[in-house]
């Protein structure tokens, strides 16, 4: 099997920070967009999808409207996947960044499954 690579994602998103970071720090905010059912016990996330498909991410740091990062138990321990919110100063645009691990055959397959999500997080709100 391959090392995994680092790969970085940005996208523009028309909304506050204060409310992107609500929908990709609490539960019910990751519910809407990411998977289908999220719950959380002692900082461990679980991940459900429609498909029964269930994962469980510990997360590893949170900071207040600007990013978190989150560990996929069952993946490499030295990957990790962040959503970092990201503030034009002049502009007061905002944008998702977003980081993740994969290896290198499968980077443009993760990378379309962040546009499908980052497509359905856009559609929640309203953006």
């Amino acid at each position: 099997m391959s090392e995994k690579v680092k790969f970085t994602l940005e996208y523009e998103i028309r909304s506050s920070a204060k409310i992107l970071y609500s929908f990709i720090s609490e539960p019910n905010g990751l519910g809407e967009w990411f998977a289908d059912n999220v719950k959380v016990n002692d900082q461990v996330y679980t991940f459900v999808w429609d498909d029964g498909e269930e994962q469980k991410a510990k997360l590893l740091s949170a900071k207040e409207n600007k990013a978190v990062k989150f560990h996929w138990l069952d993946d490499d321990p030295y990957t990790y996947f962040e959503l970092e919110i990201s503030k034009d100063e002049l502009t007061n645009d905002i944008a998702l960044i977003i980081t993740d691990f994969a290896t290198p055959e499968n980077v443009q397959d993760r990378q379309l499954i962040w546009n499908n999500q980052i497509d359905n997080l856009l559609r929640v709100i309203g953006a």
